[in-house]
């Protein structure tokens, strides 16, 4: 995952377009629905964050509004404009910007920005160990679909967390596909933060996306690219203790 964007939309039947705009109370983390045990009610406003690779820490924070939230999948809509959290070398560069030998290695810190770019709609099935992000250009003619590597996004209160895996898959509209980020995934097995072990995990996650590409599954097949957020929604703001820790972690 390249931090600030990558390069890079639904009816009953797939992906639920629901136009009755249920009203997010009090930014993320504030809806009465939702957590471990329950599901959001579409336009819930919740946080979905990444924690550092090999750290506690998170450094990536977006408040994202819910799009569908069932047993099947958790769809969220990042707004345009969003103030996020990302990760940044001590001095601001920009992690992007450092050459790869030592993008993972020099000292980092967070800094507040906004999301540059058009939405983004996120997917995330249970269990998977990787969502799908929808990108479209500004006149609303879509892009590409995203496959970011991840573990599987754990849920609390607030919204949802994740680590990221750096491998991703970049998917056109013709049903192409191609890999991604190929060198930040061997630079992060060469500066420790991605072992044997997981490097493994990660390599057979892939193939598994992979090959629901390739028979064309969901969410794929679901028409999400038709989708349209709610013009009567928010955007929804950063709460200032966007880097809480769960309470099912803080006990």
């Amino acid at each position: 995952m390249t931090e600030g964007g990558a390069t890079g939309h639904g009816e009953e039947g797939g992906p639920r377009r629901d136009r009755r705009g249920t009203a997010a109370t009090g930014g993320p983390g504030h809806g009465t629905a939702g957590g471990p045990d329950g599901h959001w009610a579409p336009g819930t406003q919740v946080l979905w964050r990444y924690r550092e690779n090999g750290g506690t820490r998170f450094h990536i924070a977006r408040p994202v509004t819910v799009v569908r939230d069932d047993p099947e999948v958790l769809a969220v809509w990042m707004a345009p404009g969003t103030e996020c959290v990302k990760p940044v070398l001590a001095d601001g560069t920009p992690v992007h910007q450092e050459p790869l030998r030592t993008r993972y290695t020099k000292p980092r810190t967070v800094q507040r920005g906004r999301w540059t770019g058009t939405g983004v709609l996120k997917l995330a099935r249970p269990g998977e160990p990787w969502s799908v992000w929808l990108f479209w250009d500004r006149d609303w003619r879509f892009k590409n679909w995203y496959v970011n590597l991840e573990e599987p996004l754990s849920r609390w209160a607030g919204g949802v967390d994740s680590e990221d895996h750096f491998l991703d898959i970049s998917v056109q509209p013709d049903r192409s596909w191609h890999w991604r980020d190929e060198d930040e995934f061997a630079q992060a097995q060469r500066d420790g933060l991605v072992d044997a072990a997981l490097a493994g995990r990660v390599r057979k996650a892939g193939r598994d996306a992979v090959a629901v590409i390739s028979r064309w599954g969901a969410p794929f097949s679901d028409g999400w690219q038709n989708w349209r957020p709610d013009p009567a929604w928010t955007v929804p703001s950063l709460p200032p203790d966007w880097d809480r820790t769960p309470a099912h972690l803080s006990s």
